[in-house]
């Protein structure tokens, strides 16, 4: 976690990057999320959205209208009325990346069970959160843990050889960062022009970064971080680095600091270096090494 005096460094200059990114004018699956005006609408589509968000951006933007078309414009509706008989076969042809079909259908199966068990995504969520914890860790290991106990045999015809409905559901405890599931709360627990909102029981102060590729290498530039690997507790220290800057809403910084790596505005690995980069003359020499890639693994 970086200094009290770093932070004071950095604020200017990233509170500065958060306003010139807030204002929804690159692609971002978090826009979509944004054409449903109902929470029960906006959460379904934010954990689908969420869920697709690997790869490139164009790819899952494609992909999330793809689905969201067999969904149809009702999509808390759709889950709460979903039958594997009649509605599996319209998904039956989905396909992003490694997520196909039969995973799409079962992830439904598992949102139904939430509304039937709790009447919204949100309420499955905190029946399993303290809010006295630091952050959300632990709420999102009983959320998984217990979305990963619900029978979805079903969509998949017996076909135990792939239950890929697990990489939606993600633990702390298994070291990875989590991404998709941070995510999917940054968009549904804050609410600015960019971030839509539409949950009251989590505090925003208590969320983690959805770390990715290029969060970690700005956030490694920056100092935010020492861990070399990605991983939970990477994700945890760049969120505490954040939270000196803004202890009520660390993550307020994710989208910004996404995309200026998307763009590669920093000119990572570039000769011109960071010559164009907003963020000039804050990073750290130690911090420019690639974080080591990894081939898709099991769920963790």
């Amino acid at each position: 976690m970086i200094s009290p005096l770093r932070a004071a460094a950095l604020k200017p200059a990233l509170d500065a990057l958060y306003e010139a990114y807030d204002q929804g004018h690159v692609a971002d699956p978090v826009h979509v999320v944004r054409r449903y005006e109902q929470p029960a609408d906006r959460e379904i589509v934010a954990f689908l959205a969420a869920g697709l968000a690997f790869g490139h951006v164009t790819s899952i933007l494609q992909s999330l209208d793809a689905l969201l078309e067999r969904v149809g414009p009702h999509p808390a509706e759709y889950v709460r009325r979903f039958s594997l008989a009649r509605d599996a076969p319209g998904l039956a042809s989905f396909v992003h990346r490694w997520t196909r079909g039969a995973d799409v259908a079962a992830l439904v199966l598992v949102l139904q069970e939430m509304l039937h068990r709790s009447g919204s995504v949100e309420g499955f969520f905190v029946e399993g959160d303290d809010p006295g914890t630091p952050d959300v860790g632990a709420a999102l290991e009983a959320f998984s843990t217990r979305a990963s106990a619900i029978d979805v045999a079903g969509a998949y015809r017996g076909d135990r050889a792939r239950v890929g409905v697990g990489y939606f559901f993600a633990r702390p405890s298994r070291g990875g960062a989590c991404k998709r599931l941070n995510l999917f709360l940054r968009w549904m627990v804050r609410r600015d022009r960019i971030d839509p909102g539409g949950w009251r029981a989590v505090s925003p102060a208590r969320l983690v970064v959805p770390l990715d590729t290029h969060v970690i290498r700005v956030g490694r530039c920056l100092g935010l971080t020492r861990y070399r690997a990605p991983g939970w507790r990477m994700a945890q220290e760049i969120t505490a680095s954040l939270r000196r800057l803004d202890p009520a809403d660390p993550t307020r910084y994710d989208f910004a600091l996404c995309h200026l790596g998307m763009q590669d505005r920093c000119g990572f690995g570039e000769a011109r270096r960071d010559a164009h980069c907003p963020l000039r003359g804050l990073c750290r020499p130690g911090g420019r090494r690639r974080p080591p890639s990894r081939a898709p693994s099991a769920p963790r």
